[in-house]
């Protein structure tokens, strides 16, 4: 593995999201010098958060998955994730609702699932999933050491045995196709596949390589933490500082000064720092820009769709609601062309609900509640401009809420008390490119050695983190894109992110102090040997960009009767948005 040449005693990392923090302290575990900037007043990047009349908004993920390789962080300044942050497992890890009225609960555990399968579509389809739970074990196994957790200095690192296995279990296959060799039944097959959506990629032309998602949603163990996610980066702040980061809230990155190839200093707003080397976790093309300079690659980077997102605070709630639930429209094939290829908003949606007061009700004020509604939609490159957005947005906030009465939420519009919109032109105008924040799609090209690297070519000291470098989009890893870029400055690899039980804790009468300023209980509910992650959209949720070179720009989050507008004809696609027909960029 190349690292890189000279002194790298103090290290800037630009940044403090989770790639940042995580690479904060996989640096200081090596005896490194540390200084995080952001340019938020607190930590986050897209783990942010957002104080909306009383309801406390996660603006990015809503679930923590793989929670090891968040531990991993912790443990390399010797603190522990599990005695900062209190994690509750969600049983059920969500549920999936469907156009023709059935509904799936679905279990982290092997037992329990089986049997929710058995009476959703039979005992043949529920031995079909024992098998395809067994596969995604094995993909899982074959795919993290080598090919996640794993820096590539070039093509040749994918010539291991394990890319052998990984061939042997079909993971160059199409995803849709190996999962249809288990599972018959379309709604189970779109459980186990719609997650590569949100790596960019419709499952019937994803590689098969990526149920590792659904591996990390449904076996691997889905959390929320109390507090809400943001809580996460909060207690990585807090562990950086205590062992010895300087963190610095409120500075903008202006610029990098350089002699020759290295850069010597990160310039802010409010002064100099001078530095050995530097760790960039904004987008690709902020960084880039800093850097002066971008990779030349032969093909045009594609992004992943982008989406739209309204918080509502409310007060009801709906009981046909688990924490996450998904909600298919009937279109399946089509709801993919429309967002990847056509450039349009979805005919016939399929959502994402959160409704995170359903596991922590002190995020809203008493008997009040607080619903995350995801709409996936095309990016700004091949659907309509973020300019369109400041029209179109209002209108599918709109229509987005008479879908939803429509399908068993009624009343919600009158139930809004607190809301902020989020679409493409908020994400576009915090620096994500294509206005999406789930960053360059994983298409092959774009996957392993051929995602943009971390290392820059023509600059000696800087490494990037983050969703749009290696390995990918989503918490678990970012966070190892963190340690990866850590690597790259130190040698020191750590141990593989394999996932474990969560530790035993004392008895749940009893506290722990919170170093980040709260008191959680110390016996959170020990999660079963097999729990699973919610869905590959809740581990890649949007937020803020994760670094401070752009001017933030918070949300638009208009009064609820200044949101209303006349809606379009149609109950999920304004007919009269623009397209990428007849316009030119």
């Amino acid at each position: 593995m190349r690292t890189l040449p000279g002194r790298t005693d103090h290290v800037v990392v630009v940044g403090a999201g989770l790639a940042g923090l995580s690479a904060a302290l996989h640096l200081l575990g090596a005896g490194r010098r540390v200084t995080v900037v952001e340019r938020e007043e607190l930590p986050g990047g897209r783990a942010g958060r957002l104080d909306l009349g009383g309801y406390r908004v996660d603006t990015g993920p809503t679930v923590l998955t793989m929670p090891d390789l968040a531990d991993e962080a912790f443990a390399a300044v010797g603190d522990s994730l599990y005695e900062r942050v209190e994690l509750i497992p969600l049983h059920p890890a969500y549920r999936a609702c469907f156009a023709d009225g059935s509904s799936l609960d679905v279990h982290t555990g092997a037992e329990a699932m089986a049997a929710e399968v058995e009476r959703f579509a039979g005992p043949g389809e529920a031995a079909g999933y024992r098998r395809l739970r067994d596969w995604l074990e094995r993909l899982y196994r074959a795919q993290m050491r080598r090919f996640i957790d794993a820096n590539f200095d070039s093509p040749l690192g994918l010539l291991t045995p394990d890319l052998a296995r990984l061939a042997a279990l079909g993971g160059f296959g199409r995803l849709d196709a190996r999962i249809g060799r288990f599972l018959s039944d379309e709604r189970l097959r779109r459980v186990f596949s719609f997650q590569a959506l949100y790596a960019g990629v419709p499952p019937a032309r994803a590689l098969a390589a990526y149920a590792v998602i659904a591996y990390m949603d449904t076996v691997a163990g889905v959390y929320f933490p109390r507090g809400g996610m943001h809580a996460l980066p909060r207690a990585m702040a807090d562990a950086a500082a205590a062992a010895g980061a300087d963190l610095r809230y409120g500075q903008r990155v202006t610029r990098l000064e350089r002699s020759g190839e290295r850069v010597t200093a990160v310039v802010t707003d409010a002064g100099r720092i001078a530095c050995d080397a530097v760790v960039l976790t904004p987008d690709l093309p902020v960084a880039y820009r800093l850097l002066g300079r971008r990779p030349r690659r032969p093909l045009r980077l594609r992004h992943s769709p982008s989406a739209v997102v309204l918080h509502v605070g409310t007060d009801r709630t709906w009981p046909r609601l688990a924490h996450h639930t998904i909600m298919f429209g009937a279109a399946w094939h089509t709801t993919f062309d429309e967002l990847t290829r056509a450039g349009r908003l979805m005919s016939d949606p399929s959502l994402l609900v959160t409704r995170p007061t359903a596991t922590d009700p002190g995020l809203a004020p008493p008997g009040r509640h607080l619903h995350y509604i995801l709409a996936p939609c095309p990016n700004t490159d091949i659907g309509p401009d973020a300019a369109a957005w400041s029209d179109l947005g209002p209108r599918y906030r709109d229509s987005l809420l008479r879908e939803l009465a429509r399908r068993g939420l009624e009343g919600v519009a009158d139930a809004v008390e607190e809301e902020c919109l989020v679409t493409p032109a908020e994400w576009h105008a915090q620096g994500h490119a294509a206005g999406t924040p789930f960053s360059a799609a994983h298409t092959f090209p774009q996957t392993g050695p051929f995602r943009p690297r971390n290392l820059v070519r023509g600059t000696e000291n800087a490494v990037l983190a983050g969703c749009g470098t290696t390995p990918g989009v989503g918490v678990p890893t970012v966070l190892l894109s963190g340690k990866l870029a850590a690597a790259r400055v130190t040698g020191v690899t750590g141990r593989h992110g394999i996932t474990r039980p969560l530790p035993s804790r004392p008895a749940a009468s009893a506290t722990v102090p919170d170093r980040s300023g709260l008191r959680a209980p110390a016996g959170s509910p020990e999660p079963s040997p097999s729990s699973g992650a919610a869905l590959g959209v809740c581990d890649t949720a949007p937020g803020r960009a994760d670094g401070p070179q752009e001017p933030p720009l918070s949300p638009a989050c208009p009064p609820v009767a200044a949101a209303r507008s006349e809606p379009p004809q149609s109950p999920a696609a304004d007919p009269a948005a623009p397209t990428t027909e007849g316009r030119t960029r």
